[in-house]
Order: structure tokens, then sequence, then C-alpha cells
């Protein structure tokens, strides 16, 4: 990956999602260059459990949000986001420029994904993609759930 460079691999075309990406993946650690065109984010507002990711700034000026509210950040800026809501983050392109940030992040495998906009949880178990699952809390159901009341047999 060139992160100055214009071999883009995925894109997103969901509306406030818009983005081009280039990925670097090992077996424990991944990197992803997004490419956001203005009044584009990456992804909903979100923490993880059982991952780090680190972003970094290379070009234009995103605005970060994270649980301290909206800040801008510039060419070169680094933040970490820890795992648990204190990690929560979303990148928004709010400049007229696009912008171009790296997330590094450990490939810990199983995790989880939070987003407490929605109430929504992501559960991911291999590096497959497929091998994922998206739910609301809400529609949890008690562990006991489905099991029967006496031993089999």
């Amino acid at each position: 990956m060139n992160l100055l460079g214009d071999d883009w691999w995925a894109e997103s075309d969901r509306p406030g999602f818009s983005w081009r990406r280039m990925r670097v993946a090992g077996e424990r650690l991944g990197a992803s260059l997004y490419e956001l065109p203005p009044g584009e984010r990456t992804w909903p507002y979100h923490y993880e459990v059982g991952n780090e990711e680190l972003l970094v700034v290379v070009a234009g000026r995103p605005t970060l949000r994270d649980p301290d509210g909206e800040r801008e950040l510039g060419p070169g800026d680094c933040v970490l986001f820890p795992e648990g809501t204190a990690g929560a983050h979303q990148v928004i392109n709010r400049s007229d420029e696009p912008v171009r940030v790296l997330i590094v992040s450990n490939f810990a495998l199983p995790r989880a994904a939070f987003y407490p906009d929605s109430g929504k949880v992501r559960v991911r178990w291999t590096a497959d993609a497929e091998d994922a699952l998206v739910f609301r809390r809400d529609d949890a159901i008690d562990v006991w759930s489905g099991e029967e009341t006496s031993p089999p047999g």
C-alpha cells in the first residue's frame, strides 16, 4: 500500500458513508487507508471489544467524533482508540476537500463492535468476512432460552 497512491481495491457508495479503501492485513495486524469525499464518514460511531485502533491523518482535515465531542484533526495527527467505550469514534469529512486517514488495528479474533447511536452489535469470529453477525441489542435473548429443562437421554 502506498499512502499517496491510487490503487483502491474497495469502495462504499452508501450515502453518508462513501469512501475508497486500500488494505494491508496480516494475521495479527491490519491497516486500511480510507479516502473520504466531502460530507462522508468512514463507519457509524462505534467502539470495539477485543480490538484497538490507531488513526493517522495522512491528508486533509477530518473531524473526529469521540466521547469528548467533535474536533478537527490535521495531517500527521494520530489518535489511539482503546477497546471499550473510551475508544468510541467516527471519522467525518466536514471539509470541502477529500481526506485520507490510515486506520491500523490489532486483528484480534473474536471481537465485537458496538454502535451506540443505533443500538447494534457486530460480532466477528474468524478472518472470513462472512463469519460475522450484526444484531440489535434489543433483540438479545436470555442464555437459557431454547434450552431443555432436563438433561438429554
